[in-house]
């Protein structure tokens, strides 16, 4: 197989690529490789985690992408690269009932190679953080956390009705006060009401459903503005949720994680949001890697000493103007999508790439706090200028971030046809999937 663009990876960056350009080239000319069938906005896995997002009904088909938005789609994971040859390899797809091949071993070469495979979890060593933890990296970590969820919230249930005095529930702890984390202990606790309508009756939820958010910083969401963290810090003590700083995690165990200071947290389920690095594979593909397993990349995204290959995104060691490193957000990994449009078009015609380099504009942070409020800061146009927000404006602008990406996947009128059909959906099913 061959391609003149290949894209490894169907993130919110590498996704977004591969659809502007399927429309400008062709399928022909544009390939996308990925290891899932469908996608899903990653900043939303926490609301699959809880239930409150279906993603039956988010996922959206690659193939279905591919068909309607000009690209080929290529399905497997990337497994090795022969940079002088302009080839990667793919490995085999089997059915996960049997094990049973589906699609073989397969090359595909390349003209230009983008490599978007975003991030995976740093578990810095802890001891039963891999073993014990759900990190929610895919779509089949929050589904598994989801079912995990249903099934103890079963279990309490019926304690309760065994005995009505049993100091039964549940116990949730999140590792990790970033974004992640304060996303997802607000969902839970506004979805475990939910549940509670639905069946779960005797259980008092703020009472039956502990949840407890470790961060190892003084503060939570320490990369942004006080205010913002104690905004949030606020919303959550309001709903309930424990909040412990100052907290380094040094063991977790099948039923408890352990601090350094001698803490034990009860955890009948527990997720690992405390960090991130890129995944194991690429430091095996012979390209430039920096000590977190990034791919180190020049100026204008193109990976240092291997020509025609590209990366984007949580995958990059990419600095800003200022030469501090690019967060690993999905805005960052959007402007890196649009810089490389720009330079494989040019490409594309003979042209030699764009002189100017990639410079990262940071417009602000938006944090979930639940279904009604969001907490944030957005960046004025003068350096260091922020703006506080807060409740239901900021709520429809962290909405719009998701109907943006959608946009640019979709088009206008799939969005907005889409964006209603969901808003109909949701007065006519359930609150929280509940199979």
């Amino acid at each position: 197989m061959q391609s003149d663009i290949v894209i490894v990876g169907g993130g919110a960056g590498g996704l977004e690529l591969a659809c502007k350009l399927g429309r400008k080239l062709g399928p022909d000319k544009v390939t996308l490789v990925d290891s899932r069938l469908y996608h899903v906005w990653k900043p939303s896995l926490h609301e699959v985690a809880a239930g409150t997002l279906d993603i039956h009904q988010e996922g959206l088909s690659y193939q279905m992408l591919a068909h309607d938005r000009g690209f080929s789609f290529v399905y497997g994971a990337m497994t090795a690269l022969d940079a002088a040859a302009r080839h990667i390899t793919i490995a085999p797809v089997t059915a996960p009932s049997d094990g049973e091949e589906v699609l073989p071993e397969r090359r595909l070469g390349y003209r230009s190679l983008v490599i978007a495979v975003g991030s995976t979890s740093n578990y810095f060593g802890v001891p039963g953080a891999r073993e014990h933890t759900i990190s929610l990296n895919a779509t089949e970590d929050a589904e598994r956390f989801r079912l995990r969820l249903l099934r103890l919230l079963a279990q309490a249930e019926q304690q309760k009705e065994d005995d009505a005095a049993a100091s039964s529930g549940l116990d949730i702890v999140i590792i990790g006060g970033g974004a992640t984390g304060v996303e997802l202990a607000a969902e839970l606790r506004e979805a475990s009401g939910v549940y509670a309508a639905y069946g779960f009756r005797r259980l008092q939820v703020r009472r039956d459903v502990r949840i407890t958010l470790l961060e190892g910083a003084p503060r939570i969401l320490a990369p942004l503005p006080e205010r913002v963290s104690a905004a949030a810090a606020r919303l959550l003590d309001q709903r309930a949720i424990r909040v412990v700083t100052d907290c380094r995690v040094n063991r977790i165990d099948p039923k408890q994680v352990s601090d350094n200071k001698g803490n034990v947290y009860p955890a009948d389920l527990c997720v690992w949001a405390a960090g991130i690095r890129a995944p194991e594979f690429l430091g095996s593909l012979g390209l430039p890697v920096t000590k977190g397993g990034q791919i180190d990349v020049d100026a204008h995204l193109a990976v240092k000493g291997v020509p025609g290959v590209y990366a984007l995104g949580d995958c990059a060691a990419c600095t800003d103007g200022n030469g501090k490193p690019v967060p690993p957000r999905a805005q960052a990994a959007h402007q890196q999508a649009d810089y490389l449009l720009k330079t494989l078009l040019r490409l594309d015609k003979g042209e030699p790439p764009q002189k100017d380099p990639y410079v990262y504009r940071d417009y602000g942070s938006l944090v979930s706090i639940g279904r009604e409020t969001t907490v944030g800061s957005l960046m004025g146009s003068l350096r260091g200028a922020s703006l506080f927000v807060e409740g239901f404006m900021a709520r429809i602008m962290y909405m719009s971030l998701h109907l943006m990406h959608h946009q640019a996947v979709l088009g206008s009128l799939r969005t907005g046809l889409m964006a209603f059909a969901r808003f109909l959906i949701r007065r006519t099913t359930p609150l929280v999937k509940l199979h």
